[in-house]
């Protein structure tokens, strides 16, 4: 008997990306009270410890919900541009879509919150360009990567049941049609 987990897959997913980005807008906080002096665009700033866990627990997360997005939701398996013009159902264009945008959000934010955290490591203690934001910018793409990615997982799910009810047809009673 086959169990739909889809709903737990996306409540995990996006609850896991709401709490990275909680977590990054968190360690901007942290970051910020910390002594610092800022001089036009050279910045010279204790780390933060706390800021440094935080934003570390919040790009593994961000990881970790995309990891779970992506396997769970299967292969779309779309090889070249010409399989995506034929395409059949919106639902595989959904898919692509989705499945892109959610690369490109984890890449940035990901990106953001590694930089924000290393900008809090013990041994930076020198001054440096200034890094405004980052972490809290990091944070807010989380949000966004929760939405793309329970997008892609709903979107890619429904094209792998079409394409087996395509491939498989039956009748309500699980007969052949006649």
């Amino acid at each position: 008997m086959a169990r739909n987990i889809g709903p737990l897959v996306c409540l995990s997913v996006m609850v896991m990306d709401v709490i990275a980005g909680i977590l990054g807008i968190q360690a901007e906080i942290a970051q910020n009270k910390v002594k610092h002096l800022k001089a036009w665009i050279i910045e010279c700033r204790d780390p933060s410890y706390q800021a440094f866990k935080l934003g570390l627990a919040a790009a593994v997360l961000l990881a970790l919900a995309h990891t779970i997005g992506n396997l769970l939701g299967g292969c779309i398996c779309l090889g070249s541009k010409q399989d995506f013009t034929k395409a059949t159902t919106a639902n595989k264009k959904l898919a692509f879509g989705s499945l892109i945008l959610s690369w490109i959000t984890l890449a940035l934010g990901f990106s953001l919150l590694i930089v924000g955290t290393m900008a809090n490591s013990k041994s930076r203690k020198s001054c440096t360009l200034a890094h405004g934001r980052v972490l809290s910018i990091g944070g807010i793409i989380c949000f966004f990567h929760g939405l793309f990615t329970v997008a892609y997982y709903v979107s890619a799910k429904a094209t792998i049941r079409d394409e087996e009810k395509r491939r498989n047809p039956t009748n309500q009673a699980g007969h052949p049609p006649a």
